[in-house]
């Protein structure tokens, strides 16, 4: 098969086309867009239909053995911290530090934590009854608490596995999850406090009051859930994963101490220890409440699995038209670096509404281009990554599902949601890729 840069570029063109007007006009499941959009990039430059389902079908289980086990896990663990009320005392634990008159920023802070097992969409319905009722008894305008708590949850759900658009690119990249979980966090902080910052500054501006109509959630709120007992599942699979981390880069090798923490820092395994934590510390279990959670994680994560293994797919059929060499023949990448990704991704993002679909998408056309864009060294791939999460923060609208759970659930209007919630993504996306800059600097 032999390819012309036009060829390649205009099907690559046409395939994410077929994406973003199948997801977001069609409102077609991003799996059965992908999956039409590797036959149309195949076709077009001429690979054989035979040929096309078996590159597809090894995409997708390379994906699958990489990525499987820990989205299971990670969306069982949230699950769990969902329906246990463990995210609520955390939420008071930390109103009591910061006290009501920065109710905001316990918001803020709330959801930075609860977000890292916990999707942004799942956490915010969660604790938006909480976040109301403090909106209430503070006096503080619904825009700035919703949007607070908003991009707590946003800023890591971009950046930091195991939220599926991240775990998916670092597995497309070759990067090492523990490493990017622990530079994501430090990339993630100013993003959430920039997003903060926006937030209250605008908010103040729109300080729509409006409320929203109860909603109806079945989380039951375990009162005498010592605070200890709500944060150790969150950060038990941190602790683990980062030591393991550490020590891949300080420990005397072949040590015991370091022989277990490798071990146990496998982020499967990690995973595996928050689960099992999150259900040890309820004290609230009725006979066949467990068995409800767990299959209710598993049909959850069926739906992430295969939207990852159908971006795998598509990747593996990009990988095949050798587009990467006709883009380093033709184009001046090495220029770009990290700006490259950034931009692919915030394109995507904001055309389709899906940052786990811009991110996954992108990876996949960024992958072959890494030795043309000068990012070799595992360093390099780790920023890449990093900065298609900052790309895919930017820019939140109508598109997207996000978008509308906060305005559902805290009652805001969509002027008030665009001027405030909106803009913010786009100052957390800025601030993301500075901070990466800064970051390259000493890694």
């Amino acid at each position: 098969m032999s390819t012309s840069f036009i060829q390649a570029i205009a099907f690559l063109v046409a395939g994410i086309a077929v994406i973003i007007l199948l997801t977001s006009r069609f409102r077609v499941h991003a799996f059965f867009a992908l999956l039409i959009a590797c036959f149309v990039v195949g076709l077009g430059v001429q690979i054989p239909v035979a040929d096309i389902i078996t590159i597809a079908k090894q995409g997708f289980g390379n994906i699958m053995q990489s990525l499987g086990l820990i989205i299971v896990l990670g969306t069982t663990l949230g699950v769990i911290l969902e329906h246990t009320g463990a995210t609520q005392v955390m939420a008071k634990s930390i109103l009591k530090k910061t006290g009501q008159g920065r109710a905001p920023v316990a918001m803020s802070v709330t959801g930075f934590i609860t977000g890292l097992p916990i999707f942004c969409d799942s956490g915010y319905i969660v604790l938006s009854g909480l976040n109301r009722s403090l909106a209430a008894t503070t006096g503080t305008p619904i825009a700035i608490m919703s949007i607070s708590l908003a991009t707590g949850l946003y800023s890591v759900h971009c950046l930091i596995p195991p939220h599926p658009g991240a775990a998916a690119a670092a597995a497309n990249l070759g990067v090492d999850l523990g490493k990017l979980i622990l530079t994501g966090i430090v990339v993630a902080i100013p993003a959430a406090i920039a997003g903060y910052w926006w937030t209250k500054y605008a908010g103040q501006k729109n300080q729509d009051l409006t409320t929203a109509s109860p909603i109806k959630e079945e989380v039951t709120v375990d009162s005498s859930m010592p605070v200890i007992y709500a944060f150790l599942p969150v950060i038990l699979p941190i602790f683990l994963i980062a030591t393991k981390s550490f020590l891949s880069i300080e420990s005397k090798k072949g040590s015991l101490f370091s022989t277990i923490f490798s071990a146990a820092g496998d982020p499967v395994i990690a995973l595996s220890a928050g689960v099992i934590c999150a259900l040890i510390v309820s004290r609230s279990w009725k006979k066949d409440r467990i068995g409800r959670l767990l299959q209710e994680a598993a049909e959850k994560s069926g739906g992430i699995l295969v939207i990852i293994g159908a971006g795998g797919a598509f990747g593996a059929i990009l990988a095949a038209t050798h587009i990467g060499e006709h883009f380093s023949t033709t184009l001046p990448l090495e220029k770009m670096g990290i700006l490259f990704p950034f931009l692919l991704t915030f394109i995507l993002k904001t055309a389709q509404g899906s940052s786990t679909v811009a991110i996954i998408t992108a990876s996949s056309i960024v992958a072959p281009l890494l030795p043309s864009l000068g990012l070799t060294s595992d360093s390099d791939r780790l920023l890449c990554v990093l900065a298609m999460g900052a790309g895919s923060m930017m820019i939140s609208h109508a598109n997207d599902a996000y978008f509308w759970v906060i305005a559902k659930f805290s009652g805001l209007e969509i002027k008030t949601m665009l001027k405030v919630y909106s803009v913010s993504t786009i100052v957390m996306g800025l601030v993301s890729l500075g901070m990466i800059y800064i970051v390259s600097l000493f890694i």
